[in-house]
């Protein structure tokens, strides 16, 4: 098993990050282009991985109370994550992204995912920006 894990800090509400994190409709904004997810009755989604051109199943539950996202595979145990959202002092937020591998032939390598992850919480926190901005104004 192969894990990796990365932090950002987002100058916005803990509720609003998770909210669009959160968000099934728009997680291709901020998730990895090579990744695409479409709800089949939640907690079941299909994920398409660009990178194999493989469909397959997995879940995907928010946890509000905990401003918690988690993620897995079903029926088979490539890979799972979790994404936790903590507020720290002045109204900002610290989100951490998990990713845990059992299958090696899904894991991309530790390059490959450490850019992922650093783009995907980039593109998080301007989603976060717009949807704030747009919230205020």
């Amino acid at each position: 098993m192969t894990e990796y894990e990365r932090s950002r800090t987002m100058p916005a509400q803990p509720e609003h990050v998770f909210d669009q994190a959160a968000n099934v409709d728009q997680l291709d904004a901020w998730l990895p282009d090579a990744l695409h997810v479409e709800a089949a009755g939640l907690p079941a989604v299909t994920v398409h991985e660009d990178r194999t051109d493989e469909d397959m199943a997995a879940l995907l539950r928010a946890r509000r109370e905990q401003m918690r996202l988690e993620w897995g595979t079903r029926g088979r145990s490539s890979y799972t994550g979790w994404l936790q959202v903590a507020g720290i002092d002045g109204g900002a937020s610290e989100v951490t992204v998990h990713l845990s591998f059992f299958d090696n032939s899904h894991d991309p390598g530790e390059q490959a995912v450490a850019d992922a992850l650093d783009t995907s919480l980039r593109r998080l926190e301007e989603q976060v920006r717009l949807r704030v901005e747009h919230t205020a104004g």
